[in-house]
Order: C-alpha cells, then structure tokens, then sequence
C-alpha cells in the first residue's frame, strides 16, 4: 500500500510532468530506467526492493518515477512484462517445437542458460515472485498468479496435443506431466539462487530428459 506521503508526491509528479504544453523533454531513457528496474526486483524481489533503491539504480527522481511509470506496484507489471518479453522468449519457441519431450528440453535448456548467465542474477523473477506473493499486497498477489497460471495453461493446452497426437503414453496424464516439468523448473530457479554450479543443474535437465515418458 502507497502511504499518504507517496500519495502527494505521485499527485505532485504527474502536475509537473503531465504539461505538454511546456514542452519539458524527458531527461532519462524510459527504456534503459525500465531495465536498471528490472534488476533491482530480480535482485531484491518486490516487496525488497526499496522505492530509495530502484530510482538510484533507475538514475531518476521519485516524481519522474511516478510520472513515468506510476507506483511501484505498476512499475513492477512493467518489468515483468520486459522479462518475459526479452528473457524468457525461448518459451513461446519451444512450444512450436514438434514433440513434448522437444518442449521440455528447450524449457529445461533456455532456464539453464537464464539460471546460469554472467549478467543476470542467479535466480528466477517468476519463482522469486511466486515463492514471495504470499507477503504481498493483494493486487500484486494477483498479477503474479495470474501469470503462473497463464503459463500453465500454455504447457497444459501444448501436452494434451502431444497427447491426442500419440505422442505421449498411455497413462501419462498431460496437465501432470506440464506440473512435473514447472516443478522442476522452478526447482532449477530455488537452487541456483542457492549457489548450485552450472553442472549440478545440467545433470538435473540430463536426467530430466531422461526419464521423459515419449519419444
């Protein structure tokens, strides 16, 4: 929740900010501020990330902050929009690929590379919000599973093909199957937030792939 102080300096932002007539030009880059965000709540998660904290690394003001994005609540929408538009695109493609064993390797693949990369923290966004939304205010509890479950949904719809095409056994219940694979994909997110080596994780995708029930 907002407080009556952070309140009166959105009011006060979005006078200052909402002229056109004055025609002040934006002092910062929307985008690379969008991105400096999307770090900060990677890092720190939402309810960790200080208000003090994102506009430092965002290299703005509290009133361009508001007048920009709106409150912290939306400014975080809009970086999990942008880390799902630029750092999980390898999951709309691997939904395109031909078998379910295929998609599970490219969603097991692309989390590793995402885990383990050099420039962004060792973590999921999504398990990090998942795993915290309990503590959060209800609007963004909702936002979050809302998410979730859309994501679900995708890999649910994606395996009960795979089913009707016979790709998948007799006896292999497909929004099972898409629960096991989410669950072991935010098992990678939880351990290497942890400190697990690029190794342990590939072993786990390996053995994964494995024992993967379809061709």
């Amino acid at each position: 929740m907002e407080s009556i102080e952070d309140s009166v300096v959105a009011e006060k932002a979005v006078n200052e900010h909402a002229a056109p007539a004055r025609g002040r030009p934006r002092q910062f880059c929307p985008d690379k501020a969008l991105t400096a965000a999307l770090q900060v709540f990677w890092r720190r998660g939402y309810e960790g990330a200080s208000m003090a904290e994102l506009t430092e690394a965002m290299g703005i003001t509290k009133p361009s902050l508001y007048a920009c994005f709106g409150n912290k609540e939306s400014l975080f929408c809009k970086a999990l929009d942008l880390y799902e538009r630029d750092k999980l695109a390898y999951v709309q493609k691997a939904m395109s690929a031909p078998t379910a064993k295929g998609v599970a390797e490219q969603l097991l693949r692309g989390s590793l590379a995402l885990a383990t990369g050099e420039s962004d923290p060792r973590a999921c966004l999504g398990v990090i919000s998942s795993v915290a939304c309990t503590t959060f205010d209800e609007s963004i509890r909702d936002e979050v599973m809302a998410r979730r479950a859309s994501s679900d949904r995708v890999t649910q719809e994606r395996f009960r093909r795979a089913k009707e095409e016979g790709d998948l056994p007799e006896g292999i219940e497909p929004e099972a199957l898409a629960c096991y694979l989410m669950a072991v994909l935010q098992g990678m997110g939880v351990q290497a937030s942890s400190g697990a080596r690029r190794e342990q994780l590939a072993q786990l995708v390996e053995t994964t792939l494995a024992l993967w029930p379809g061709r």
